[in-house]
C-alpha cells in the first residue's frame, strides 16, 4: 500500500498567511536570500564594537562609571536614616516567618545607626555626617530608595545586579551597553574594570560577555602591578617586528576562521590581537597618573593612606571616560558589615568618600558630568537588627527587600530623593522597583530601549532585564 502525498487545494493554500518565522525561513529559497545575505556581509564588515546610534538620540548619557561597592553596604547607615531604631535599640525579639531566610530568623535584636545625619545641600538630602565631601556634592545626586532584589547571597545577588541574572552566564551590564551603543574609542576596550586584589564574590563572571560576541567582555585591570600584563614588549622586540607577527598571526587565523565560520571566540581572538598591538600605543599614558597637577591628585585624595587606592581608581576613570571607553566599573569592597558597623562601615566611607566627590567635581568641572552617568550601588541592602550570636556586636544582616542607591550626571533627576522604606528600613514603600526596573531606566538614560537592545540565544530573544521591566520615570531629569 502507498501512500499518496498530500497536496492542499489552491484555496488553503490562500488561507494560509505565512508566520514571521516562516517569512525568515524563506529568504533562503528565494532571491531574497541575494539581498538578506548581503546584508549580513556588510554587517560583518563593520567593527562590533563601531560607535552606534541609540534608540533614543535626545538622551543625555554617553559613558557610564559605576561604582560597585561589593558586600552590601547598609542604607541605615548611609542615605536612608532610621530614628526609630534610637527607641528600640537592643530590644529582643524573634522572627519566626517561614519566608525568611535563616540569616533573618531566630533570635535578634535591634540596632540604631552610630552615624549622625545631617541635610546636605539645598536639596536637603539626608547622609551620613561622615560623608562629609559628598555631602558638598549632594545637589548632583538622585538618590533612590525604592530598589529591591531577590537574593541574600553574595554572589547570586552581585549576579543580579551586574548582570540582570542571579545564576550567572549571563552578560554583564557594560557588556550590554557596548552591545547597543559601540565604543567610543577603537584603540582601548569599550568595557573597562578596575577591580580589588581580589575579585569580588562571583568573580570575572561578574563583567562576562556571556551569550553576546566575546568582543564585549569586560577587560579588567589589574589591581597591584602592571595593569596589564605584558603591555611593553619585550628588549629588542620593535613595533615593525610586531606588526610582521601580527599580519602573519591574522594570515593562519584567517585561513582557519574560513575553514570553520560562526566561531565568534576565534574572531573575537583576532580582534583582540590587533586591539592589544593598539593599546601598547595609549594605554601607557592612559595608565599614567604622574602627568596629572598636583592639585588634582590632591582633589581625589592620591597620596592619603585612606583614599590613594580609590583615588587612583575614580581618577583613572575619568581619563578612561575622556578617551571614549563606553563603560567603566570600579570595585570596593567589602561592605558586608555584619559585626561592628561603626568601625567597618567608618573605614570604607573614609576611603571612597573623597575620590567619589572628586570624580563628580573633576567631571562637572571638565563639562563631562552631563554625558558621563555615574551609578552607586552595592548587591543588597542591610536589616535593621542583627542576630544573637553569643554576643552583642552591631552590624546588620543582609536585606534584598530594601536598599539605597543613587545616580549622578548623565540625565538624572539630580538633587531628588525617590521612594522610601517603612520606620525601620526593612522594607521598600514607596517608589518600589525591582532592579530590573532600574537597569530598564539605566538603559533609557544612555538612550536605549530594553526591548529592543535584545540578541537571539538558545531560543529566544534575551535583554538585560531578562523578560522586560518599566523605566523609573521619576529617576530621569
Amino acid at each position: 500500500m502507498s501512500i499518496k502525498p498530500f497536496f492542499p487545494c489552491a484555496g488553503a493554500r490562500a488561507l494560509h498567511a505565512p508566520t514571521r518565522r516562516e517569512f525568515i525561513y524563506s529568504l533562503g529559497t528565494s532571491l531574497g536570500s541575494v539581498a538578506f545575505s548581503s546584508l549580513l556581509a556588510e554587517e560583518a564588515k563593520k567593527h562590533p564594537l563601531a560607535p552606534k546610534p541609540g534608540h533614543f538620540p535626545e538622551a543625555k548619557a554617553k559613558n557610564v562609571i559605576f561604582l560597585m561597592m561589593e558586600g552590601g553596604p547598609s542604607h541605615i547607615d548611609t542615605f536612608d536614616p532610621k530614628p526609630t531604631l534610637e527607641k528600640l535599640h537592643l530590644k529582643e525579639f524573634t522572627r519566626q516567618d517561614k519566608q525568611a531566610s535563616a540569616m533573618q530568623g531566630g533570635k535578634r535584636y535591634y540596632v540604631q545607626s552610630p552615624f549622625k545625619f545631617i541635610k546636605a545641600g539645598q536639596s536637603g538630602a539626608d547622609m551620613a555626617d561622615n560623608w562629609s565631601n559628598l555631602a558638598k556634592v549632594a545637589d548632583d545626586i538622585c538618590f533612590f530608595r525604592g530598589c529591591t532584589v531577590e537574593s541574600v547571597n553574595h554572589p547570586t545577588a552581585m549576579y543580579q545586579m551586574n548582570c540582570g541574572n542571579r545564576f550567572g552566564g549571563d552578560p554583564g551590564i557594560g557588556a550590554w551597553v557596548n552591545y547597543g551603543l559601540g565604543s567610543l574609542n577603537q584603540d582601548l576596550p569599550g568595557f573597562i574594570v578596575l577591580p580589588e586584589v581580589s575579585y569580588p564574590q562571583g568573580g570575572a563572571a561578574n563583567w562576562s560577555n556571556g551569550y553576546l560576541p566575546a568582543n564585549y567582555q569586560g577587560t579588567p585591570l589589574r589591581a597591584k602591578g602592571s595593569p596589564i600584563l605584558d603591555l611593553t614588549p619585550p628588549p629588542g622586540v620593535s613595533e615593525a617586528r610586531q606588526r610582521k607577527n601580527l599580519d602573519l598571526i591574522t594570515k593562519l587565523n584567517t585561513a582557519h576562521a574560513a575553514q570553520h565560520p560562526g566561531h565568534d571566540e576565534l574572531a573575537a581572538r583576532m580582534d583582540n590581537y590587533e586591539l592589544a598591538f593598539r593599546m601598547q600605543m595609549q594605554v601607557p599614558e592612559t595608565l599614567d597618573l604622574s602627568k596629572e597637577d598636583a592639585k588634582t591628585k590632591e582633589l581625589y585624595g592620591i597620596g592619603n593612606d585612606a583614599t590613594d587606592s580609590f583615588g587612583r581608581k575614580c581618577l583613572l576613570a575619568r581619563k578612561l571616560i575622556e578617551k571614549g571607553v563606553r563603560f567603566v566599573q570600579l570595585y570596593n569592597g567589602s561592605w558586608d558589615s555584619h559585626d561592628y558597623i561603626e568601625r567597618a562601615h567608618g573605614n570604607l566611607v573614609r576611603g571612597v568618600d573623597q575620590p567619589i566627590a572628586a570624580l563628580i567635581t573633576d567631571l562637572k568641572q571638565r563639562g563631562l558630568l552631563e554625558s558621563t552617568l555615574i551609578v552607586w550601588c552595592g548587591e543588597f541592602g542591610r536589616t535593621p537588627d542583627n542576630g544573637v550570636r553569643g554576643g552583642t556586636a552591631y552590624g546588620r544582616d543582609h536585606n534584598p527587600n530594601a536598599m539605597t542607591l543613587w545616580l549622578a550626571g548623565g540625565g538624572c533627576n539630580a538633587g531628588h530623593t525617590i521612594g522610601a522604606t517603612d520606620d525601620l528600613g526593612m522594607t521598600a514603600v514607596e517608589g518600589k522597583a525591582h532592579v530590573r526596573d532600574f537597569h530598564v531606566t539605566l538603559l533609557r538614560l544612555l538612550g536605549l530601549d530594553d526591548n529592543k537592545l535584545t540578541y537571539y540565544h538558545a531560543g529566544r530573544f534575551k535583554q538585560l532585564s531578562q523578560f522586560g521591566g518599566t523605566v523609573i520615570k521619576d529617576l530621569i531629569a
